[in-house]
């Protein structure tokens, strides 16, 4: 293997484009695929108590990570993706962005590897990189928004050529894009709700797990866990007596 070429290209060369090139929607379907797939992973492990699948999922997730950096090609979430959209128009994005974002992907599953692979240690703060992790698929499926690509075009604050969603050639956004008055106050509304109901479930629900007592916890005032704390003392006074 040539090192200069490995280093310095990544993806496939297609006429019309100056770089190589990653097919978006093959990234995005395969984001897609490992969200859900960790999504399962928490219901199943949740629900009937079980590691191994968190295991199974994360050293694959790492291994998948692996390939991605060596080469697209080998990757076998990337050939699920493939074959999944092989009907679609391919949307092309620069290489060694992508390449440069799934590598820090695999730096991301390197701690998860360790805590929850080869030594079961769980811990809230530990769980919270698995849920960075899932996060950033999420807005990559979801939204065409690839954080790796963003911090990369910072480093070498330059515009890479061929970003997703086509963000670094769109200098003026279509009138399809834009708000009027109303759907900019419905957008509000719904963003608020959001918010709000997200809040008060965590505020309002009782805690069956630490890290559901965490995030209980975290979205409350200290005089409102105080306020708890004293009803639950009154409650046991309560039961006491009888």
């Amino acid at each position: 293997m040539n090192l200069k070429r490995f280093l310095g290209e990544y993806g496939e060369k297609v006429p019309g484009y100056d770089t190589t090139v990653i097919n978006e929607r093959e990234a995005r379907a395969a984001a897609g695929l490992l969200f859900m797939l960790g999504m399962i992973v928490i219901f199943v492990g949740i629900g009937y108590n079980h590691i191994i699948v968190a295991r199974v999922y994360l050293a694959f997730l790492f291994l998948d990570f692996f390939a991605r950096v060596i080469s697209p090609k080998y990757s076998p979430s990337l050939l699920l993706a493939k074959f999944i959209v092989r009907n679609q128009k391919p949307d092309y994005t620069g290489g060694m962005q992508k390449r440069f974002a799934w590598m820090l992907g695999w730096f991301i599953s390197f701690p998860m590897m360790y805590w929850f692979v080869l030594h079961w240690d769980i811990t809230f703060y530990k769980v919270l990189i698995c849920v960075l992790c899932l996060s950033l698929m999420f807005l990559e499926s979801a939204f065409s928004i690839c954080v790796g690509c963003m911090i990369y075009k910072a480093i070498k604050r330059e515009d890479p050529q061929y970003c997703p969603g086509g963000v670094c050639e769109i200098k003026q956004k279509d009138p399809i894009q834009r708000f009027n008055p109303v759907q900019t106050i419905i957008a509000i509304l719904t963003f608020i709700g959001l918010l709000a109901g997200i809040y008060l479930f965590l505020a309002k629900t009782e805690s069956k797990t630490f890290f559901g007592e965490f995030l209980h916890e975290l979205v409350l005032t200290k005089a409102q866990l105080q306020q708890e704390e004293e009803k639950k003392i009154a409650q046991e006074f309560e039961n006491e007596d009888f």
